[in-house]
């Protein structure tokens, strides 16, 4: 079905297995709560979950044409001058039901379709729900690597304030020019403008963080000043096994099985209908005397389609046009996938290189500072050699938590990207989880 080949393996094979619910694995309570709090109360979320209930009532709705249609009715009228003209009896109480055999099984196809595109809206939800799991972990990440940054800064500043102090003794002592005062004034301006950003950045993944918890922005579980290990490489296994587990690609693949249903559907409407109706009534020009006469008529019809001016022809065109689209969204559906999966476990690969040479730079940086600040306290070295190595050495160190991140949320993406999805409390509660068909 798919319009290319799927790779052999993918490039990186992975450790461990990963449970469904992908987070637990970096063993933090808090997380874990947050994500259980926003299955329960995500607005967007429940949307999905309501559309998915949309779609059951759609399902049946359709199916309703396989049995016949009864209803009862009550006519009554009142006619000037009397007596009523002949045969008009005025009050009448029937029961009538229509009926449409199924010969070429379009309402059957058209009940497929529905169940599938049910199912479809199933996986959608799904799919919500791991996309609301990863955005939930991303923002609680970077909320705790931006109080790790908030606290570096505090210490940048106070190592800034100790070496103004010194300047200045030594300035005062005639040994140091004014302008090394300035720099170094700039240099712990510069540290506060980066403070006071980090500070509107975590009070905006607060307000994120609240939203998508499904309340007003507020503050959230205090986040601590850590980041989780990495846990192992999770496995690869066989691509096209993986993918085919993703929700999305489930619900791009049931959509493509309802659009077949629907073409059959437009073939099976260009044949003849075979209609049978019932119609059993009692007649009287009175309430009273309902039950004196009563009739009963059966009757079928077969209506065969000549000229429509090729609008069925048409339809069947394109339904076929959407079976065509929908088969190569689901193509699409599943490049994308691999291609995730893929970039992730390269992106992994040399994002912890990057880090081991960022990490190699802070130490290096540190070196250089202590030689140069022992050399400037000496008097053999200008203070612009030492503030450029301050200055690089404390960038270093904020690149480096910044790197962290990145291999988090790269992680994060590769869960995502692997994730079958999960089961909420709201499908727990449910009578009938959708199988496939």
């Amino acid at each position: 079905m798919l319009p290319f080949e799927t790779p052999e393996a993918f490039s990186l094979p992975g450790e461990t297995q990963v449970p469904d619910q992908w987070w637990v694995v970096f063993e933090d309570p808090k997380l874990n709560a947050l994500i259980d709090s926003a299955f329960e109360a995500n607005l967007p979320l429940k949307i999905a979950w309501y559309q998915f209930q949309e779609a059951e009532a759609l399902v049946n709705i359709t199916a309703s044409a396989k049995v016949p249609d009864v209803f009862l009715q009550l006519q009554s009228g009142l006619s000037r001058p009397e007596p009523d003209f002949v045969g008009g009896e005025n009050t009448q109480l029937s029961l009538r039901s229509n009926y449409e055999v199924d010969l070429w099984g379009r309402i059957r196809y058209s009940v497929h379709a529905e169940e599938f595109r049910f199912i479809a809206t199933y996986y959608d939800y799904k799919t919500a729900a791991v996309t609301l799991s990863g955005e939930v972990a991303l923002a609680w990440f970077r909320l705790k690597a931006t109080r790790i940054q908030l606290q570096l800064l505090d210490e940048q500043l106070i190592t800034n304030e100790q070496v103004l102090a010194l300047i200045r003794n030594r300035f005062a002592s005639g040994q140091v020019r004014g302008v090394d005062i300035l720099r170094q004034e700039q240099l712990i301006a510069s540290t506060r403008e980066q403070q006071i950003a980090l500070e509107l950045q975590q009070e905006l993944l607060e307000n994120q963080l609240s939203v998508l918890l499904g309340h007003p922005p507020a503050d959230v579980l205090d986040a601590p000043a850590q980041l989780p290990d990495l846990p192992p490489l999770p496995l690869t296994g066989v691509p096209l096994q993986l993918v085919n587990r993703r929700p999305d690609v489930q619900s791009a693949f049931y959509r493509l099985q309802a659009s077949d249903r629907e073409v059959a559907a437009a073939i099976s409407n260009k044949y003849p209908r075979l209609n049978f109706s019932l119609n059993a009534a009692v007649r009287s020009n009175s309430l009273i005397g309902l039950l004196e006469s009563q009739a009963i008529s059966i009757g079928s019809s077969v209506l065969a389609p000549i000229f429509y001016g090729g609008r069925l022809d048409a339809q069947v065109n394109q339904a076929e046009a959407i079976r065509q689209q929908l088969l190569n969204d689901y193509g699409q559906t599943v490049l994308i996938a691999f291609q995730e999966i893929e970039d992730a476990l390269i992106q992994e690969a040399k994002q912890r290189q990057r880090i081991e040479v960022i990490q190699e730079q802070v130490e290096l940086a540190e070196k250089t500072f202590g030689q140069l600040r022992v050399e400037y306290l000496n008097g053999s070295l200008p203070y612009l050699d030492v503030l450029v190595t301050l200055n690089q050495q404390q960038q270093l160190r904020r690149d480096l938590i910044n790197a962290q991140l990145d291999l988090l949320e790269i992680r994060v993406a590769l869960y995502r990207a692997l994730a079958g999805g999960f089961d909420t409390e709201r499908e727990l509660l449910m009578e009938e989880i959708p199988e496939n068909q």
